[in-house]
């Protein structure tokens, strides 16, 4: 049986989908974008750099509310509005995961929700 995972310390979901979900003992995180998780605003105006960094602060919200560590996270995969913001979306993602990370592909698409740069999701195993 799948259960949901819900966090206010993550934006709400902006449609039919939940944050994450736990099925067994893996963790399959929605994907994030720069909504402030408290105040419901995004945040897309103040760099790549800043964006990456609160994405992936939505992202780890959720897999600590499952009751997973950073370790646990096995896969992510980064959608990015322009893969010129590679190098310093990159450097803020590797801050976050410098030691053994994840797998993960990095691709560019023509858009994303709320035209936001970049959108993160994650897949957890215990």
């Amino acid at each position: 049986m799948k259960k949901a995972i819900i966090s206010e310390n993550a934006p709400k979901p902006i449609g039919p989908y939940n944050q994450a979900v736990v099925k067994g003992n893996q963790l399959f995180v929605s994907g994030q974008i720069a909504i402030h998780p408290k105040s419901g605003e995004l945040e897309i105006n103040q760099g790549i750099t800043h964006e990456t960094f609160l994405v992936l602060s939505n992202l780890m919200a959720l897999v600590e509310e499952a009751g997973f560590e950073k370790e646990d996270i096995v896969k992510c995969s980064i959608f990015l509005k322009d893969m010129n913001d590679f190098n310093e979306m990159n450097e803020a993602y590797a801050q976050v995961f410098s030691e053994n990370p994840p797998a993960r592909e990095a691709v560019q698409v023509v858009k994303l929700p709320k035209d936001v740069h970049v959108e993160i999701s994650c897949i957890a195993v215990k």
